[in-house]
């Protein structure tokens, strides 16, 4: 007899797990499917967390962030290793791993290890064992782009996936990519003492982000000495003895003791013989679904990476749930909400949510407030940073937040109520916060955006 259920989830990252949860959660039979030996994906294993504590890692093997603060300098006692660089990222890595199993075990879903394939659009085949489900969900995450001209080797030729399993920690690195995988991995090893190198092949760094931002984060990369070279194309990348040549289509070449190709992503689809379900991909390996994460097939949804932008844990998550609610007519999520935020974990962080200046149409304020005039500022030492506020000036609603600093993506958050809610200035600095805090910099930069108006008596009277 076969095994039925009325949902089988295939992944157990983000938008698998809290789908499969949500799902038994409301009484369902659910069936998760995990190929590799830790649960979560690629936010556990190869991505979010992993990356988010190398970060963290490499401020505090740095010191970074205490520098000439107390009138003391912080000395390690030894000098930091590979192992130590990444016996955090370890830990965490593995204990979330196990958290993820036990919530799985905790609702009860039946997990199956293996390699999933359709048999059709309800029978699932994972290595010899045939399940089927009333509906399914893939949520197999994304891997990265390998292009034909870089030399891959796992050693010191890597992706973003092998280059949290590097051996050592190099004098030199090239990156090759500056969207948000690579500005991220560029800072961090620059933290770490690292000569980073920083190539793309467009025009900007992150193009998707307010200009100010952008600006603020080539800043950033010129203080960390991260060299940046923008329009350089691949031609090749290859060892050669102890040392990557990078050869460029502008003719220039660089060595280094170590390369991260960061520059693309492809949907993990390989595996699981769509066709049989009725279902292809498109040539990236992305599955199309509707507004609910439903693709053409009628009981078949996808969520998380597999399904392209925007390709965040947060999203994906949401994703996940949005899918469950809409299959079994739950009613409690129809969803993800219009304005949600973005965050890259460069040092210092970048988070935003809304619009940025140029999507501005009408007359418009801006507002900023700077970190180093905060009190909470001064007190944690905070040299850079700022946010800035975009507002509509007719009605001085909300319309962007951008934050660049110490803990921007968690900053951010109050910024996205504003946003959704389409609160005003004066929601902002009708607010009581702790004091000192940095949320300090809503209340400046409102205040800021307020002496351009009106109501600013000498706007008023000249």
């Amino acid at each position: 007899m076969e095994d039925n259920f009325d949902l089988i989830v295939i992944g157990t990252g983000p938008a698998g797990e809290k789908a499969a949860v949500k799902a038994a959660f409301f009484g369902k039979k659910v069936a998760i499917i995990e190929k590799q030996s830790l649960y979560g994906g690629a936010e556990t294993i190869t991505g979010t967390l992993p990356s988010k504590t190398l970060k963290e890692t490499a401020l505090f093997l740095s010191g970074k962030s205490e520098k000439g603060l107390y009138g003391v300098e912080k000395q390690l006692s030894k000098e930091a290793s590979v192992k130590d660089f990444l016996y955090r990222k370890n830990y965490v890595m593995n204990i979330f791993s196990e958290q993820i199993h036990e919530n799985l075990n905790r609702h009860g879903v039946t997990i199956f290890h293996g390699v999933a394939s359709f048999k059709d659009k309800h029978h699932l085949q994972v290595d010899q064992k045939i399940i089927r489900g009333d509906y399914i969900l893939i949520a197999t995450g994304s891997y990265p782009y390998h292009p034909q001209e870089v030399a891959f080797d796992q050693d010191v030729i890597h992706d973003s996936d092998t280059i949290l399993s590097l051996k050592k920690i190099p004098e030199s690195l090239v990156i090759y990519g500056a969207g948000v995988i690579g500005t991220e991995y560029a800072t961090i090893f620059a933290t770490m003492g690292v000569k980073v190198t920083l190539l793309h092949d467009k025009g900007s760094l992150l193009p998707f982000l307010d200009d100010d931002i952008i600006k603020g984060l080539e800043d950033v990369l010129e203080e960390a000495s991260v060299k940046v070279m923008m329009n350089e194309s691949l031609e090749s990348v290859t060892r050669d003895q102890d040392h990557i040549i990078v050869k460029l289509k502008s003719h220039n070449a660089l060595k280094a003791d170590m390369f991260l190709f960061a520059s693309g992503r492809s949907g993990n689809v390989a595996d699981l013989k769509l066709e049989n379900a009725g279902l292809a991909a498109t040539n990236r390996g992305y599955i199309e679904v509707n507004k609910t994460y439903q693709t053409k097939v009628e009981n078949i949804y996808a969520s998380g990476d597999v399904v392209g932008f925007p390709s965040l844990a947060s999203t994906s998550m949401e994703q996940g749930r949005v899918a469950v609610s809409h299959m079994f007519q739950i009613h409690d999520l129809s969803s993800l909400p219009e304005a949600f935020p973005y965050g890259i974990y460069t040092i210092p962080e970048v988070s935003f949510v809304g619009k940025k200046e140029s999507e501005m149409t009408g007359d418009y304020l801006i507002g900023k407030a700077f970190y180093s005039t905060m009190p909470r500022g001064k007190i944690l030492g905070l040299k850079e940073g700022f946010l800035k506020l975009i507002v509509d000036k007719k009605t001085l609603t909300v319309e962007g937040v951008h934050i660049i600093g110490h803990n921007a993506t968690e900053l951010i958050h109050f910024g996205c109520i504003m946003v959704q809610d389409k609160k005003t200035l004066w929601n902002i600095v009708g607010q009581v916060f702790n004091f000192p805090t940095l949320h300090d910099l809503y209340k400046y930069a409102a205040y800021d955006a307020l002496s351009q108006t009106e109501q600013n008596p000498k706007v008023k009277n000249s």
